[in-house]
């Protein structure tokens, strides 16, 4: 079945493996993906992630992680959607859970984070929010 938002999938496919306890989670792979997958683990919410190549659009293998068997990600939740894209300019970027969460940020200098995006004074549309 063809999926309209394929980030907020993503997303969803990793909080329920992480709900679920699971050690990894395969998704079907792409360029935005590969972004915000690199920045959970910058930013420590997931242990790694890799790209596994087949002969049609390739998979994302995410390895979760866990403290004292909670999961690194409590919430995640998915901001701009199809029917509702939210744009922000820089200085009205949320700040997540006091600035213990982020929030992922697509611009036009590349996906960062919004402490990232603040730094270089860029805004853009916000993907999600994590923490």
């Amino acid at each position: 079945m063809p999926v309209s938002d394929t980030i907020a999938d993503f997303l969803t496919r990793i909080r329920n493996a992480a709900s679920a306890k699971h050690k990894s989670v395969d998704t079907p792979s792409s360029n935005l993906k590969i972004a915000v997958a690199t920045i959970l683990k910058d930013q420590g919410f997931i242990n790694n992630f890799e790209t596994i190549e087949d002969n049609k659009q390739g998979v994302i293998r995410v390895i979760l992680r866990y403290h004292n068997g909670l999961p690194a990600i409590q919430e995640v939740k998915k901001v701009s959607k199809p029917g509702r894209r939210v744009y922000l300019p820089a200085d009205k970027l949320p700040r997540v859970r006091n600035g213990l969460g982020m929030a992922i940020v697509s611009t036009s200098k590349g996906v960062m984070t919004d402490k990232q995006a603040r730094l270089y004074n860029v805004g853009g549309e916000i993907l999600c929010t994590v923490w």
